[in-house]
């Protein structure tokens, strides 16, 4: 073994490059079993980010169900989720991202449509496909984008292809709120349950659990709220029989699960009361976090800094965790006797698999990574609470610079890079991110911020941002890496903050409020709030209400609270990058941010990346985004990348 060569923290050799990040990592979602096989939906940076239905092929590869161009993707609520069903092995319903209508996939045939065209003046989605009573419809939630507004409503969508030219063939079946989600058929095709909520709530907030009638001519009844509230977050109904729900809930201060009947005056019954999570933010349609087997137990996937996968039995409320190497799971889905799902660890990029849940034997089927990324040079992330201000505990995940060739003069303290996510109503799991990787392997240090508002750890500890966005969020990501600090882990004169979309607010926040970090890169982050809100998507139009407050009381709140007030007291280089047709973030929010830096002086770099929306989809912006990233650090913090393009940046 060679000895590791003194070098200097970020200028380490790594074997690991961006376009290893880039185009060795596959978006892997959607896992489902499908009559005795699992598919799944993986996206390819190589192809410009296509999201594509795959299986396996039986001859040991992979087929695609779908053929190029198509791409599975919806965009209800922007982020879309659920996006296809398989009727059968030979009869698949996905909606397409090009245009949005849903089509009908046969083997060897183009897609057939299956809801007719619309205009960009009047755009029509379609999201969470599920089969209709009898087969003969397909009943989904449906997005109308008119001149003034948007609505939803659950409809009805004849498989036979009528609709495709008859617009009046689209049935609405349930409407009358603001969003909507889960529409779930009984077994004896009886009742309908779904959730709702309304503006300026999030799902993570309050939804209601509501059941209504089907009569025999397929229109539905009055419906009846079974459960939740504005303060109450309902997520996954699914029919135990033709009278009672399984339900995720909050009431209880964690998303825990329940049993519920559909008769008046039914009370829910918690089946494994934990302070542990059992659920998430419904930022995606479709998620699901538990399967029902047939012997009657629950899959469950459950935890706070990680996950684990068991096997609930409601009668008795026992829950047996699995032998597992996973941290992270996605959606379950199940077959009664085996689960499907996107599994990754510290260890592991994301895999789907497939899960016996007697024998815990555990089938691999695809792999997010092309070629497996060399172990020795993979950090393992350390889970760590440290003391917030005012004593509050404060959740992150720390990525040591790894490398086993290389090792820093002595004396010398490692940079440190702190992550934001987005959200900021999300969580990061401690797992394998290659991007960590890409900085670690190179010597700079990783801390991954759970800060006050994430999911994870129960509703006191995610309301804990209600009214304090730009506060809260910057003081923990402060309070972690300082912590780095004090224990002589990380060189505090040597910080830098990243974070997207929302986590670029909080990183632009961060650099007007503090004097800690001496770089931030945002990726199409929030600079302001008035014109946000009037650019955002519907969606998430009102987040703000609850994360700063309602207009017009909270509008001189909205101009203090906003990075772009504060450009003046930024003094460390600045990088913005965008996405040209993002319209979660517009590009507007970063240009009023360069514009002020400008102005002021401060070095900065804008990259504005054409045909990327709110997250970079394509192989050669990935590679783009990131080289710069580490060219950016390396010119502030005084090392030189080796093989990075130098980025230029703009100076006064």
């Amino acid at each position: 073994m060679s000895t590791p060569k003194a070098l200097p923290y970020g200028a380490w050799p790594s074997p690991i490059t961006a376009a290893d990040v880039a185009r060795g990592f596959r978006q892997l979602a959607g896992a489902s079993i499908v009559s005795d096989a699992v598919w799944w939906t993986e996206g390819r940076a190589v192809e410009g980010g296509r999201q594509v239905i795959s299986r396996p092929d039986g001859a040991g590869g992979i087929a695609d169900v779908i053929p190029a161009p198509w791409n599975a993707r919806s965009r209800v609520h922007e982020y879309g989720g659920a996006s296809w069903t398989a009727l059968s092995e030979d009869r698949v319903i996905f909606v397409n991202f090009a245009d949005q209508r849903l089509y009908l996939a046969r083997p060897g045939e183009d897609p057939a449509p299956l809801t007719p065209a619309t205009d960009a003046a009047a755009l029509t989605r379609y999201a969470e496909p599920v089969a209709g009573p009898g087969g003969t419809a397909i009943w989904c939630i449906r997005e109308l984008h008119g001149d003034r507004r948007v609505s939803r409503d659950i409809v009805a969508v004849p498989v036979d292809g009528s609709a495709a030219a008859d617009g009046t063939r689209v049935r609405s079946l349930v409407g009358g709120s603001d969003f909507l989600a889960y529409p779930r058929l009984s077994p004896d095709g009886r009742r309908l349950a779904w959730i709702a909520w309304d503006h300026p709530r999030m799902p993570w907030d309050g939804t209601e659990l509501r059941v209504a009638d089907v009569a025999a001519d397929g229109t539905i009844g009055t419906p009846r709220t079974l459960l939740g509230g504005p303060n109450e977050s309902v997520l996954q109904p699914q029919w135990i029989g033709a009278d009672e729900l399984y339900v995720v809930s909050d009431r209880s201060g964690w998303w825990n699960l329940y049993r519920i009947g559909v008769g008046e005056g039914d009370k829910p019954e918690p089946l494994c009361p934990r302070e542990e999570e059992f659920g998430g933010p419904l930022w995606l349609l479709g998620s699901t976090w538990y399967a029902v087997l047939d012997d009657g137990r629950l899959a469950v996937v459950h935890g706070t800094d990680e996950q684990r996968l068991g096997v609930l039995d409601p009668a008795t409320g026992e829950l047996t965790d699995l032998d597992l190497p996973y941290t992270v799971y996605g959606s379950l889905s199940t077959d009664g006797q085996s689960v499907a799902t996107i599994a990754s660890s510290p260890r592991s990029a994301p895999a789907v698999v497939r899960i016996d849940i007697e024998s815990g034997l555990v089938q691999t089927l695809r792999l997010a990574e092309e070629a497996g990324l060399d172990p020795a040079y993979l950090p393992v992330p350390e889970s760590i609470t440290v003391a917030g201000v005012g004593g509050r505990d404060v959740h992150a995940h720390v990525y040591p610079p790894t490398n086993p060739d290389a090792a820093a003069p002595a004396g010398e303290l490692p940079p440190f890079l702190v992550v934001v996510h987005g959200g900021p109503t999300a969580q990061s799991l401690a797992a394998l991110n290659a991007a960590y990787a890409y900085f670690a392997s190179r010597g700079i240090g990783v801390i991954d911020v759970n800060y006050g508002g994430s999911t994870g750890y129960g509703r006191a500890y995610r309301e804990r941002l209600r009214g304090q966005w730009g506060v809260v969020d910057v003081e923990d990501a402060v309070s972690a890496v300082e912590s780095l600090v004090a224990a002589g882990k990380a060189d505090g004169r040597r910080l830098a903050i990243r974070g997207g979309s929302a986590g670029g607010w909080t990183t632009l926040a961060a650099l007007t409020r503090t004097k800690v970090f001496g770089a931030g890169a945002s990726y199409f982050g929030v600079a302001e709030l008035l014109q946000f809100i009037k650019d955002t998507h519907d969606f998430e139009s009102r987040y703000i209400d609850g994360l700063i407050g309602p207009l017009p009381a909270a509008h001189d709140l909205y101009v203090e609270r906003a990075p772009l007030s504060h450009v003046d007291d930024v003094s460390c280089p600045v990088l913005l990058l965008q996405g040209a047709e993002d319209k979660i973030v517009p590009p507007s929010q970063a240009e009023m941010f360069r514009d002020a830096l400008a102005r002021k002086g401060i070095p900065y770099a804008y990259l504005l990346f054409e045909g990327e929306q709110h997250g970079f989809r394509k192989a050669e912006n990935q590679i783009a985004s990131l080289e710069a990233e580490l060219s950016f650090y390396g010119q502030v913090f005084g090392f030189e990348p080796p093989g990075v393009p130098r980025l230029k940046l703009t100076r006064p």
